[in-house]
């Protein structure tokens, strides 16, 4: 009986050493997914405050139109430009991304 409670002892001593390994494993991974956590969270931040000023932005925007309007013009193309590009690439490779997803990589 003695033996018993010894091993089961020593058993219980590997599982709590297994499991203390274990955490520490957990949070050596959970550091790199935080530092993309805070990245994303500053993102929201930044957007929230973005949409909190919009009449100030607006209004510089405005302002910057009145000011510089060859300059405006030009950015304003340059967007227009840049998002019909991500929206053809976007379309070039939808079936690459669903066949992606369906293979879950």
């Amino acid at each position: 009986m003695n033996s018993k409670i010894v091993e089961l002892a020593l058993k219980k001593q590997r599982l709590q050493m297994r499991a203390e390994q274990e955490r520490a494993d957990m949070l050596a991974r959970l550091g790199r997914i935080e530092s993309v956590l805070n990245l994303v969270d500053r993102a929201r931040d930044g957007i929230r405050s973005l949409r909190d000023n919009a009449p100030l932005l607006s209004a510089g925007a405005l302002l910057f139109i009145l000011l510089k309007p060859r300059l405006a013009l030009r950015l304003a193309q340059r967007a227009w430009l840049g998002w019909v590009l991500y929206r053809n690439l976007e379309r070039r490779f939808a079936p690459l991304k669903v066949m992606l997803r369906r293979f879950g990589a």
